[in-house]
């Protein structure tokens, strides 16, 4: 069954010139009456000409503010005309220019002190940013000013007090620059330093709920993922319960699609169970991840059971024919937020049948429902999993097809069909390590397409990536840094082949994004746009940093390639973030991936043997199956140039072999999985 789909940018016709644009959602914006410009020298020039200030705002089609301010402010023709006469206007998809959001974003937080989105920025028309905020509503509201009356405001001291302006504009730009972090040549790197991280983490774990600190909650599945690395090496019982909380919390909560699979994007409370309804890419790419290991290290089925329903969610909604994914699916559909995903309990009897009782009772289901949209009154019960660590009964199991397929009947949320390189690594990364981890070959053939995919339709003939497929922009640094780590780990996890491509895109990598007096890589490359500084992405956020992918890619690709230069780099990069990535470790969760292969470096594996042979694919499941931190690890046939690990790796006695390296020795070669488990858990 086909599912209605409000589609952005559908319409062919448009008022203003973001009709003739890639992105959905500047497309969404073509029949404002605001005379919007796309991020461009057009938009600078016309504001030079007319000595106007620039109205910059940044979005993204699943936010669902920025879809609120869009209706209040910008469908508005007397707002319009307001903002047409007294700025030159332009539109910015943060996901297609993160480089113009991240600069501008450190201006608004060095303003207000916070940031997020909508962003609205006010900048000479040269480019630095002089005044902004987030949100502003039509009216003024909750303390906050009406859009009109801070317009007119600006407006008025760039005509009288544009000095004073200029100042400020001078101010922020040189805060800004100052920003970038200097290296710490005096850091010392030892275990300490991830001591002192994981006490860290501790202190915020919130152990009702899990997660960590107060609504709202994001799901932060790089902290997870160093916890349970942890785990495995301190064995805690405490440091297992903070994840295992965590993720059933997560997953039974509404943030979880209880029928479709796949996570939203964060939790409105403490308890998982109200989210802001938009599904990211990313998010289910860090995710999976984060309950692929949890199963690894727990055993425990049900984080599989969520790994096999995410994945295949991905699949399902969000891939291309052609194999790239799409960005993200919004939060509201007939213009309700959550209206998709909601449900009354007279729908649910009627759809379930004789299987209802047990299906309303799983699930919470009440007459009351326990969600109002604030906006329309529209109300209805978010499905939750009333026991958070019990598995659905043969009742619900029986009634999930018919709720899903009469749930495909509405009108489906719109979808932002961009494919970002970045992004798309991300998922692949994931989904070729559980592809391994689970023996699935049709999962391992959708991470090969996908890798085909981005290599091919995402780069140009010259051999420059591109952030997005279909679009002009350049890559950034985390397309390229994103890249390397998933290619990586399909040579890991698929074929030894993949590091001839993984190695090309971390050189190109080096010679177009690297710092070369600081160290780590700049957010642009040499032959991008140049903006009003040059950016550097450190912190992990929502996704990892480009210098956090770049460090534990190349860390791996040192090992596996010999190539110490690799190494040279990414001791660069910790060295940038080791001092404060122990203070504030949520926020360089994957830089500590990398501090770990350096201070507690794990083993070393290749495993040698006919693929096809049962005993290879024993020593394989033996090391894909289970979490060894800081480790790498490569199979192949027989002994091969084509990396260091696997020359002169034979047979033994005519069977498959695991030879494991740590700490500059080498094992004697084993040939059954217990031997090969017993040298890696030591």
């Amino acid at each position: 069954m086909t599912t209605a789909r409000c589609r952005y940018g559908e319409r062919v016709s448009g008022t203003n010139r973001l009709a003739q644009e890639t992105s959905p959602y500047l497309r969404q914006h073509q029949d404002n009456p605001v005379d919007w410009y796309p991020w461009g020298e057009e938009a600078f020039a016309r504001a030079r000409a007319e000595d106007k200030p620039i109205f910059l705002s940044v979005g993204y089609s699943s936010c669902h503010w920025c879809h609120v301010m869009a209706h209040e402010s910008f469908e508005d023709a007397a707002t319009a005309e307001l903002m047409n006469r007294l700025f030159v206007n332009v539109k910015v998809d943060r996901e297609e220019r993160p480089d113009v959001d991240a600069v501008y974003m450190q201006a608004v937080q060095a303003m207000t002190g916070r940031g997020g989105w909508p962003m609205s920025v006010w900048l000479t028309p040269d480019g630095r940013p002089f005044y902004g905020g987030t949100y502003y509503p039509d009216e003024d509201r909750h303390g906050m000013p009406a859009f009109r009356r801070v317009c007119e405001a600006i407006a008025q001291a760039w005509d009288e007090r544009r000095a004073d302006l200029l100042q400020q504009a001078g101010r922020l730009t040189e805060a800004i620059d100052s920003r970038l972090p200097r290296p710490h040549t005096d850091a010392e790197l030892s275990s300490a330093l991830l001591a002192s991280a994981y006490e860290r983490v501790r202190a915020q774990y919130e152990p009702r709920y899990g997660g960590f600190g107060r609504a709202p909650k994001f799901p932060q599945a790089m902290t997870l993922d160093f916890l349970v690395r942890t785990y495995v090496r301190n064995g805690s019982e405490e440091t297992r319960e903070m994840v295992t909380t965590t993720l059933d919390a997560m997953a039974a909560g509404g943030m979880y699609d209880q029928l479709g699979g796949g996570f939203a994007r964060y939790s409105t409370d403490d308890y998982w169970l109200v989210p802001h309804f938009e599904k990211m890419l990313y998010d289910n790419a860090l995710l999976t991840r984060a309950y692929l290991h949890g199963h690894m290290v727990t055993g425990e089925v049900r984080y599989r059971r969520i790994v096999e329903e995410t994945v295949e969610y991905v699949l399902r909604d969000m891939r291309h024919t052609d194999g790239g994914f799409f960005s993200a699916e919004d939060a509201d559909s007939e213009g309700v937020e959550g209206k998709f995903y909601l449900w009354q309990l007279d729908e649910i009897r009627a759809v379930a049948g004789g299987d209802a009782d047990e299906v309303v009772r799983y699930y919470g289901v009440t007459e009351a429902g326990n969600f109002l949209d604030p906006h329309t009154g529209y109300r209805g019960n978010i499905l939750h999993v009333v026991d958070r660590t019990a598995e659905p009964p043969e009742a619900v199991r029986r009634a999930r097809p018919r709720l899903l397929a009469h749930r495909a009947r509405r009108v489906r949320p719109g979808l932002d069909d961009k494919v970002l390189l970045g992004w798309n690594a991300l998922f692949l990364d994931a989904l070729t390590e559980a592809a391994a981890a689970f023996e699935r070959d049709d999962w391992m053939q959708a991470a090969r397409a996908n890798a085909r995919f981005l290599l091919s339709e995402l780069r140009r003939p010259d051999g420059r990536l591109l952030r997005s497929w279909r679009a002009p922009y350049l890559a950034y640094a985390e397309d390229y840094a994103a890249l390397t780590e998933a290619l990586v780990t399909l040579a890991e996890r698929d074929d030894v082949a993949w590091l001839v491509e993984a190695c090309r895109v971390a050189d190109a990598l080096i010679e177009t994004f690297v710092d070369a007096d600081e160290g780590g890589f700049f957010t642009t490359g040499d032959d991008a746009e140049q903006l009003v500084v040059r950016p550097k992405d450190l912190f992990d956020d929502a996704t990892p940093s480009a210098n956090s992918l770049a460090a534990n890619a190349f860390l791996r690709l040192a090992v596996l390639t010999g190539d110490r230069r690799y190494e040279d780099h990414a001791r660069a990069v910790v060295r940038l973030v080791a001092p404060v990535a122990s203070e504030h470790p949520t926020s360089f969760a994957y830089a500590l991936g990398a501090i770990e292969r350096i201070v507690a470096p794990g083993p070393e594996i290749a495993i040698v043997g006919p693929p096809d042979d049962p005993r290879a694919r024993a020593l394989r499941r033996a090391v894909m199956q289970r979490v060894v931190p800081a480790s790498v690890m490569l199979h192949a046939p027989g002994p091969t140039s084509a990396s260091p690990l696997l020359a002169d790796k034979t047979l033994r006695d005519g069977a498959p072999a695991a030879y494991v390296c740590e700490h500059y020795v080498c094992r004697e070669p084993v040939t059954t999985p217990e031997a090969l488990t017993a040298q890696v858990c030591r």
